[in-house]
Order: structure tokens, then sequence, then C-alpha cells
């Protein structure tokens, strides 16, 4: 996946956690706001207490990989956040977690350009 999807900036991943629309379950937390750009952005964030730097670039490789795997998404900035308890799952099980949150934040959108 290509780094202008990236989000890097502390301002600009601070603006999309401070819009407080996220969806959220035991192991990820993915927070979401509408960008102007023509494609989606990213940004994963995960603490020192999921494990050694080994475990974390593992799960960020992975997530890479799943957000790269899903087609078609809207023109949103994502912030993923990792929570300790991830380090117990399986590529699917991230995956399946990674799709059914990116997928609510979606059917949300959705709602919001009908109104």
């Amino acid at each position: 996946m290509k780094k202008q999807y990236r989000i890097k900036k502390t301002k600009e991943i601070d603006a999309i956690i401070h819009n407080k629309k996220s969806f959220g379950s035991k192991f990820f937390v993915v927070y979401y706001k509408e960008n102007s750009f023509d494609h989606f952005r990213y940004a994963i964030s995960i603490g020192k207490k999921y494990g050694n730097a080994v475990m974390r670039n593992k799960i960020k490789r992975q997530i890479r990989m799943i957000l790269a795997s899903i087609e078609s998404l809207p023109r949103i900035d994502y912030v993923v956040v990792v929570k300790k308890d991830a380090n117990k799952l399986t590529y699917a099980e991230i995956e399946r977690n990674i799709e059914n949150l990116i997928k609510k934040t979606r059917e949300m959108e959705i709602k919001n350009e009908t109104k």
C-alpha cells in the first residue's frame, strides 16, 4: 500500500480521535472522520503494553495488509487503536474484527449521507 494512504502527523490523528466517531470491540477501536482526499487514509496506534517491538510491528503489518485487501473504502480517515488483549488473536480473527469495524463505519456514513 502506498505511503500516501498513511496519516503521520499527530495533529491530524488527534483531530480524528477528537471527532468522537468510533466503533470498538474487545481488541480494537476504530476512530473515523471524513476527508477531502480522493482515497482513504489510516493510522495505527499500539501501546508498549502490547508486547515487544517485534510483536507490535507484526500486528501493524497485518493490519496494513487487511486494510489494503478491503476493496472500495470510502473517503474516510481511520485511526486503528490496538488494545493489549489483541496479542492472543490469529490473523483470521484480526481480519474479521477489523473488517467488522470498518463495515460499521461504512454503514454509519451511508446513514449520515441519506439524512
